[in-house]
Protein backbone atom coordinates (compact mmCIF):
# COMPACT_ATOMS: atom_id res chain seq x y z
CA UNK A 1 0.00 0.00 0.00
CA UNK A 2 1.01 3.40 -0.84
CA UNK A 3 0.79 6.04 1.85
CA UNK A 4 -0.40 9.50 1.18
CA UNK A 5 1.96 12.36 1.79
CA UNK A 6 1.10 14.14 5.03
CA UNK A 7 0.42 17.84 5.09
CA UNK A 8 2.35 19.85 7.62
CA UNK A 9 0.19 22.46 9.32
CA UNK A 10 2.11 25.19 11.13
CA UNK A 11 1.35 25.39 14.88
CA UNK A 12 0.87 29.15 14.87
CA UNK A 13 -1.64 29.25 12.12
CA UNK A 14 -4.49 31.46 13.35
CA UNK A 15 -7.62 32.22 11.49
CA UNK A 16 -7.52 35.54 9.62
CA UNK A 17 -10.20 37.23 11.77
CA UNK A 18 -8.28 36.70 14.99
CA UNK A 19 -5.13 38.23 13.44
CA UNK A 20 -7.05 41.38 12.40
CA UNK A 21 -8.52 41.77 15.91
CA UNK A 22 -5.05 41.48 17.41
CA UNK A 23 -3.62 44.08 15.06
CA UNK A 24 -6.55 46.39 15.80
CA UNK A 25 -6.01 46.03 19.54
CA UNK A 26 -2.30 46.72 19.10
CA UNK A 27 -2.98 49.80 16.97
CA UNK A 28 -5.54 51.09 19.50
CA UNK A 29 -2.99 50.70 22.30
CA UNK A 30 -0.37 52.55 20.26
CA UNK A 31 -2.87 55.32 19.50
CA UNK A 32 -3.77 55.69 23.19
CA UNK A 33 -0.06 55.89 24.07
CA UNK A 34 0.55 58.49 21.36
CA UNK A 35 -2.41 60.59 22.58
CA UNK A 36 -1.10 60.39 26.14
CA UNK A 37 2.33 61.52 24.98
CA UNK A 38 0.72 64.36 23.02
CA UNK A 39 -1.19 65.48 26.14
CA UNK A 40 2.03 65.33 28.18
CA UNK A 41 3.85 67.35 25.53
CA UNK A 42 1.09 70.00 25.39
CA UNK A 43 1.05 70.24 29.19
CA UNK A 44 4.84 70.65 29.24
CA UNK A 45 4.62 73.31 26.52
CA UNK A 46 1.93 75.20 28.48
CA UNK A 47 4.06 75.01 31.65
CA UNK A 48 7.03 76.38 29.71
CA UNK A 49 4.97 79.26 28.29
CA UNK A 50 3.59 80.10 31.75
CA UNK A 51 7.09 80.05 33.23
CA UNK A 52 8.42 82.27 30.44
CA UNK A 53 5.58 84.77 30.91
CA UNK A 54 6.02 84.75 34.69
CA UNK A 55 9.77 85.35 34.33
CA UNK A 56 9.16 88.24 31.92
CA UNK A 57 6.57 89.75 34.28
CA UNK A 58 8.91 89.36 37.26
CA UNK A 59 11.75 90.98 35.31
CA UNK A 60 9.52 93.91 34.33
CA UNK A 61 8.43 94.38 37.95
CA UNK A 62 12.03 94.23 39.12
CA UNK A 63 13.05 96.85 36.57
CA UNK A 64 10.09 99.05 37.47
CA UNK A 65 10.93 99.12 41.19
CA UNK A 66 14.73 98.66 41.03
CA UNK A 67 15.55 102.26 41.99
CA UNK A 68 13.23 102.19 45.01
CA UNK A 69 16.05 101.38 47.44
CA UNK A 70 18.14 104.31 46.18
CA UNK A 71 15.14 106.63 46.47
CA UNK A 72 14.45 105.42 50.01
CA UNK A 73 18.05 106.23 50.93
CA UNK A 74 17.74 109.73 49.39
CA UNK A 75 14.50 110.66 51.16
CA UNK A 76 16.13 111.64 54.50
CA UNK A 77 18.38 114.11 52.65
CA UNK A 78 15.31 115.52 50.91
CA UNK A 79 13.60 115.77 54.32
CA UNK A 80 16.55 117.80 55.60
CA UNK A 81 16.25 120.20 52.65
CA UNK A 82 12.55 120.53 53.44
CA UNK A 83 13.33 121.32 57.09
CA UNK A 84 15.95 123.89 56.06
CA UNK A 85 13.48 125.65 53.75
CA UNK A 86 10.79 125.54 56.47
CA UNK A 87 13.16 127.03 59.06
CA UNK A 88 14.25 129.76 56.63
CA UNK A 89 10.64 130.67 55.86
CA UNK A 90 9.83 130.77 59.57
CA UNK A 91 12.78 133.11 60.14
CA UNK A 92 11.74 135.28 57.20
CA UNK A 93 14.98 134.53 55.35
CA UNK A 94 14.75 134.76 51.58
CA UNK A 95 18.45 134.96 50.80
CA UNK A 96 20.12 133.46 47.71
CA UNK A 97 21.24 130.52 49.87
CA UNK A 98 17.63 129.69 50.73
CA UNK A 99 16.69 130.11 47.06
CA UNK A 100 19.48 127.66 46.15
CA UNK A 101 18.29 125.11 48.71
CA UNK A 102 14.74 125.42 47.36
CA UNK A 103 15.98 125.00 43.77
CA UNK A 104 17.96 121.89 44.79
CA UNK A 105 14.92 120.47 46.54
CA UNK A 106 12.75 121.01 43.44
CA UNK A 107 15.43 119.51 41.21
CA UNK A 108 15.59 116.34 43.31
CA UNK A 109 11.80 116.05 43.33
CA UNK A 110 11.78 116.45 39.54
CA UNK A 111 14.42 113.72 39.12
CA UNK A 112 12.48 111.38 41.38
CA UNK A 113 9.32 112.08 39.39
CA UNK A 114 11.05 111.03 36.16
CA UNK A 115 11.57 107.61 37.75
CA UNK A 116 7.97 107.26 38.89
CA UNK A 117 8.50 108.49 42.46
CA UNK A 118 5.92 111.08 43.48
CA UNK A 119 4.87 112.89 46.64
CA UNK A 120 1.69 111.60 48.26
CA UNK A 121 -0.75 114.52 48.45
CA UNK A 122 -2.07 114.47 52.01
CA UNK A 123 -2.93 117.92 53.34
CA UNK A 124 -6.71 118.15 53.87
CA UNK A 125 -7.28 114.64 52.51
CA UNK A 126 -9.16 111.89 54.35
CA UNK A 127 -6.84 109.70 56.43
CA UNK A 128 -5.85 106.53 54.54
CA UNK A 129 -3.91 103.98 56.64
CA UNK A 130 -2.38 102.58 53.44
CA UNK A 131 -0.71 105.90 52.62
CA UNK A 132 -0.55 107.74 55.93
CA UNK A 133 0.96 107.07 59.30
CA UNK A 134 -0.98 108.88 62.02
CA UNK A 135 1.48 110.28 64.54
CA UNK A 136 -0.97 112.42 66.48
CA UNK A 137 -4.66 113.24 66.69
CA UNK A 138 -5.94 116.74 67.40
CA UNK A 139 -9.29 118.52 67.54
CA UNK A 140 -10.48 119.15 63.99
CA UNK A 141 -10.40 122.98 63.93
CA UNK A 142 -13.43 122.97 61.63
CA UNK A 143 -12.25 119.93 59.67
CA UNK A 144 -14.24 116.68 59.49
CA UNK A 145 -13.05 113.73 61.58
CA UNK A 146 -10.21 111.63 60.10
CA UNK A 147 -8.95 114.46 57.93
CA UNK A 148 -5.22 115.14 57.67
CA UNK A 149 -4.54 118.44 59.45
CA UNK A 150 -0.77 118.62 59.17
CA UNK A 151 1.97 116.75 57.32
CA UNK A 152 5.00 116.11 59.50
CA UNK A 153 6.95 114.12 56.92
CA UNK A 154 6.08 113.76 53.23
CA UNK A 155 5.11 110.35 51.93
CA UNK A 156 6.20 109.02 48.56
CA UNK A 157 4.83 106.55 46.01
CA UNK A 158 6.86 104.58 43.51
CA UNK A 159 4.49 103.98 40.61
CA UNK A 160 1.52 102.28 42.30
CA UNK A 161 3.22 101.29 45.57
CA UNK A 162 3.84 103.25 48.75
CA UNK A 163 7.57 103.87 49.11
CA UNK A 164 7.19 105.68 52.42
CA UNK A 165 3.90 106.59 54.11
CA UNK A 166 3.35 110.21 55.09
CA UNK A 167 3.57 110.98 58.81
CA UNK A 168 0.52 113.08 59.61
CA UNK A 169 -1.60 114.70 62.30
CA UNK A 170 -5.25 113.68 61.98
CA UNK A 171 -8.45 115.42 63.12
CA UNK A 172 -10.28 113.41 65.75
CA UNK A 173 -13.67 115.03 65.41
Amino acid sequence: MKSEPTKIVPDAEVPEAETADGELTLLQAQLAKAESQKDDLLRTLADYENSRKRAARDLETERKFAHGKLATDLLPALDNLDRAVGAAKKAGDNSPLVQGVMATQLQILDILKRYGITVIETQGQPFDPNMHQAVQMMPGQGQPANTVLQVLQQGFMIHDRVLRPASVVVANG
